[in-house]
């Protein structure tokens, strides 16, 4: 058996005519130019190359980007005072503050200072909150609107585009990050999977791996999930971006993978075109509610 591959690639082309769509109805209804800003402080190689894609993404899809960078040297004070300008200016819809950080700076007081309403990644305490708390599909939500960080949110898109059932079926994500391992956790949860959360300690990895329905991969080991790991039929989503020998590949063994599993996502060309589409998207409803 060869697995179905989930093309991102695909994916992302009917995600961008969508977006297209919604922005241009935007601009014609408010005259406004939905408008992320990119924080950073110092030149980290790998922030500078993604801020780089971003605002790729945003030019070709006709929204604004902004870049404001500081030195590595920047206080922990001046970094919040940025956050907090940019939470004013009515122009600027969605803050992303770029990782790492320089030393020294705490972390969760740069997040607590963004405002929630332009929090696009998903990384305020409020956001993640309500994550943990909404309701299951097809109940009132009983929460407040939310944002969820892009890369779990373009594989879940990838999940429903594909039609694959996720209500009762048993999903395992190996991998318990803020931004992808748990947020993925909680939007299965939410769709009424029976989720289980393996890390580092988990005893008998491969063993529980097997058991998966949809097995989710964001572990940043490549190759780590071998075949025998997975459930013969299983949906395989590898959020893992790795370079062995200078060739990207995710934290599942693909050419063994694709033997057993029912669906996977190709490294490169799976979650990875998603993501940024997810943020313009974040960026986009952020807008709207602001406007609204």
């Amino acid at each position: 058996m060869t697995a179905t591959i989930l093309d991102g690639r695909a994916l992302a082309t009917t995600l961008r005519g969508e977006l297209d769509e919604g922005v241009a109805a935007f601009k014609d209804k408010y005259g406004i130019t939905p408008t992320i800003a990119v924080v950073r402080a110092g030149e980290d190689p790998a922030s500078v190359s993604y801020a780089k894609m971003i605002q790729k993404t945003f030019d070709k899809r006709g929204m604004g980007f902004q870049l404001h960078t500081l030195p590595e040297t920047a206080s922990q004070d001046e970094i919040v005072a940025l956050v907090a300008r940019l939470n004013a200016d009515e122009s600027v819809h969605g803050i992303m503050v770029q990782e790492p950080l320089p030393k020294g700076i705490d972390e969760a007081v740069v997040k607590d200072a963004l405002s929630p309403d332009k929090d696009v990644d998903g990384v305020h305490p409020v956001n993640a909150g309500r994550l943990a708390q909404v309701s299951p599909v097809g109940r009132p939500p009983m929460v407040g609107p939310f944002f969820v960080p892009a890369t779990p949110a373009g594989g879940m898109e990838i999940l429903k585009r594909y039609n694959v059932e996720i209500q009762g079926k048993h999903a395992v994500v190996v991998g318990r990050s803020n931004i992808v391992g748990k947020p993925m956790a909680l939007l299965l949860l939410r769709e009424n999977a029976t989720v289980t959360v393996c890390h580092s300690r988990t005893e008998d990895l491969a063993g529980v791996c097997r058991t998966a329905d949809i097995l989710c991969a964001a572990v940043g080991r490549a190759k780590m999930i071998k075949g025998d790991w997975i459930k013969p039929g299983a949906v395989v989503i590898d959020f893992g971006v790795n370079f062995v020998e200078g060739q990207m590949c995710g934290d599942v063994d693909f050419d063994e993978a694709v033997e057993v599993a029912g669906m996977i996502t190709p490294v490169p060309g799976g979650t990875g075109p998603m993501t940024n589409l997810m943020l313009a998207l974040n960026v986009l409803e952020a807008a709207r509610r602001q406007v609204g």
